[in-house]
């Protein structure tokens, strides 16, 4: 199982995940969205593609860019594809 809490709260919690480079990707119906916003932030990788970032939100507080996702992942990363990882004070267990 893992799981992904900031600020006391639950984000995610699956079965089963994608890690790659260290990270866990938590599938898209694991995540709790009402804890997401949208940001405008985007970042490139060589190999993944153009990555799509949401600031988190809990409680009144707000974790800048804290969670990412591949929308349209190349083909050497589609595993990632509706999946969502987290990082900046996040606390990602498994």
């Amino acid at each position: 199982m893992a799981k992904a809490v900031w600020n006391g709260q639950t984000l995610a919690e699956s079965e089963t995940f994608e890690t790659v480079e260290g990270n866990i990707y938590f599938p898209d119906e694991t995540v709790k969205r009402e804890f997401l916003r949208p940001s405008s932030t985007t970042s490139s990788c060589p190999w993944k593609g153009l990555a799509r970032y949401y600031t988190i939100v809990v409680d009144g507080q707000e974790n800048q860019d804290a969670a990412w996702y591949y929308p349209d992942p190349k083909p050497a990363a589609r595993s990632v594809k509706h999946h969502t990882a987290f990082w900046r004070g996040v606390e990602v267990t498994k």
